[in-house]
């Protein structure tokens, strides 16, 4: 094998790494928004602890989910670090209005 041989080979290697890197990056951030946006609605029905358990089971492994409100909406947010490519972080955040209070 010539040291050109050598060199191309470890380059369509790279190449083909950050390839499956950046499909995988695609993935997780639509498992990511999916997961945002079961958390905001179930949030906004008053279940915030099943929405993180539900946004926890849809989002990939490792992800940091958050819900806060801000006036009558509920904010969700998960990130997680990307796969193969760890100094990409995936955001998805989702907005849903919080459902008014059953009347008496």
């Amino acid at each position: 094998m010539t040291v050109e041989a050598a060199i191309t080979l470890a380059a369509l290697v790279s190449v083909l790494v950050l390839c499956l890197g950046a499909v995988l990056c695609v993935s997780h951030q639509f498992r990511c928004q999916d997961a945002a946006r079961e958390a905001a609605r179930l949030a906004a029905r008053g279940d915030e602890a099943r929405a993180v358990e539900t946004a926890a089971r849809v989002a990939p492994p490792n992800a940091r989910i958050t819900l806060r409100e801000d006036g009558d909406l509920v904010v969700a947010v998960v990130s997680v670090a990307g796969p193969l490519l760890p100094l990409v972080t995936l955001t998805a955040e989702a907005v849903a209005v919080r459902e008014p209070e059953p009347v008496p």
